[in-house]
């Protein structure tokens, strides 16, 4: 009896030995938008980790985890947002590491998608425990910049924008008295890439205040004030405030001038030339809703990536006959895929992971590589979210929701109208450029290398809009999609643009 007791007290002793407390720091961690991060999880009290299970995952994605580590080492399995950009990292340099214990996840490149909880779970031989931290991403905004109009009663019209904040941010607007001034108007708008962007604009009289601040804030902290001395604004000459704005006036006025002389410059070629049908070489028809320009001409390829977006490819929804890369930027026909039937494969589709329902948006791809010519076979556009590409190319109309441009070697360039249309583009692109503009309802392509404009299809959206990409098969080069050099604006055309803002807000 005695010995039994014994047994059942080791049994007890053994078990307790080997029991697993997971701990996570209380609260929160915080990271900004582009850093890299560390969530801190430990076991306590420390023991040698190396031979556990350790599995850092999202709420309710236990299979697809952020990070898997067992048998000693990192497993390939992993939810795909998280590949080449998750590992496991002490907390400190006094840790131990994983022989201490110590099971911290680092996270590099953050993204808005990242914030929310994360589960740190460790399992041994015969125990386990998890526990819970929680990620909350920010992004700190532009520095708030401040513009004044003067108004006829005397006041001024200040105006305040900054974009770049998450998550969505307030906007306070302050005078040197320490008084709360209220604002005209603020709006708010989210882009694509989830940043939010804001403009507020208050009035103010020179007996109420001498500065004036504008401070943007979010409720995680990140706050960014700018200021402005409106008496220095003010003259005691009342024509002088007027004269400014009027000569701002008129140069905005003589900009609108120009881009619609520009915008309808095909037009009035027309009027000069005589009638369309007459004319050679001229490939636009009308298509119910859907126009098709082909004019080639020169246009500035840094006014187009003032609206260039980060594009990637959805690689949940793919053709399995096609190969993309981890950064889900290149994309190409698998070696294993033979194509058999004639014709363009246009069942070989990939989708862009971004979705679009306003505004205007660019990318770019490269088709081709350093020594390689040009690829021959390609097809890029966009479509309606949810939309399928199979092999008869009928089916792929506008009327349906596809719109794109097509390269069918020595088929030539053609569009996805009922009736084909063929455009003659030389030289072939090398890096073909893409401008969607929902609301206008227009979809246009550009040679990048040529500074040349290819072709504008007219149409009228609706829903979700997504990029579209086929690279066809047999070509050495892949098709891959780039990131825009970042084009910032400058003094003259931020200010011609924050007028024409007041005009239409104030």
């Amino acid at each position: 009896m005695r010995s039994i007791i014994v047994l059942l007290l080791l049994n007890l002793l053994t078990d307790c030995s080997v029991s697993i407390t997971v701990k996570v720091p209380p609260g929160f961690v915080v990271a900004h938008v582009g850093s890299t991060v560390i969530l801190p999880c430990w076991i306590s009290p420390a023991q040698n980790a190396e031979a556990m299970e350790i599995r850092w995952y999202r709420q309710k994605q236990f299979k697809t985890p952020v990070l898997l580590y067992e048998h000693g080492r990192i497993q390939d399995k992993q939810e795909e947002s998280f590949r080449n950009r998750s590992s496991l990292t002490p907390r400190s340099d006094h840790s131990g590491g994983l022989k201490g214990g110590d099971v911290s996840l680092q996270l590099e490149k953050i993204t808005i998608q990242d914030e929310g909880p994360f589960h740190c779970y460790v399992s041994g031989h015969s125990a386990y425990d998890s526990a819970e931290l929680e990620l909350k991403v920010t992004a700190p905004g532009s520095a708030p910049v401040l513009f004044p109009r003067a108004l006829d009663d005397g006041r001024l019209n200040v105006s305040c924008s900054s974009s770049g904040w998450y998550p969505e941010p307030n906007i306070t607007w302050t005078s040197d008295q320490g008084k709360t001034l209220r604002p005209a108007g603020v709006s708010l708008h989210r882009a694509a890439d989830g940043l939010f962007s804001v403009h507020s604009w208050t009035t103010v009289s020179p007996s109420d205040a001498q500065l004036v601040s504008c401070s943007v804030s979010t409720t995680t902290g990140e706050s960014k004030e700018g200021n402005m001395d409106i008496q220095g604004f003010i003259s005691s000459d009342p024509w002088k405030p007027l004269f400014i704005t009027f000569t701002l006036l008129f140069c905005a006025l003589l900009g609108v001038a120009g881009l619609i002389l520009y915008k309808y410059r095909g037009k009035l070629t027309d009027c000069e030339n005589g009638p369309v049908e007459e004319r050679k070489g001229y490939t636009g028809v009308q298509m119910s809703d859907n126009a098709y320009e082909n004019a080639s001409v020169d246009i500035n390829i840094e006014d187009l990536r003032k609206h260039a977006e980060q594009i990637t490819i959805d690689r949940e929804n793919i053709s399995p006959d096609l190969k993309i890369t981890n950064d889900c930027k290149c994309v190409r026909d698998s070696p294993d895929y033979h194509h058999t039937a004639e014709g363009f494969p246009y069942q070989l589709c990939a989708f862009g992971a971004q979705r679009y329902t306003s505004g205007r948006h660019y990318w770019e791809v490269e088709l081709t590589r350093e020594n390689t010519p040009a690829k021959n076979y390609w097809l890029i556009g966009v479509v309606k979210h949810g939309n399928h590409c199979g092999k008869d190319r009928s089916a792929l109309t506008p009327s349906r929701g596809y719109w794109f441009l097509c390269s069918d070697g020595k088929n030539g360039f053609y569009t996805n109208t009922d009736s084909p249309i063929t455009l003659s583009i030389s030289p072939r692109p090398e890096r073909l450029g893409v401008l969607l503009d929902y609301d206008e309802g227009l979809l246009e392509f550009y040679s990048v290398k040529e500074s040349k404009h290819l072709l504008t299809m007219r149409t009228r959206f609706s829903g979700s809009i997504v990029p579209l990409f086929n690279p066809g098969v047999g070509d050495k080069s892949p098709l891959k999609i780039v990131d825009c050099p970042v084009t910032v604006e400058s003094p003259v055309e931020l200010t011609v643009s924050l007028l024409y803002n007041w005009n239409t807000d104030a």
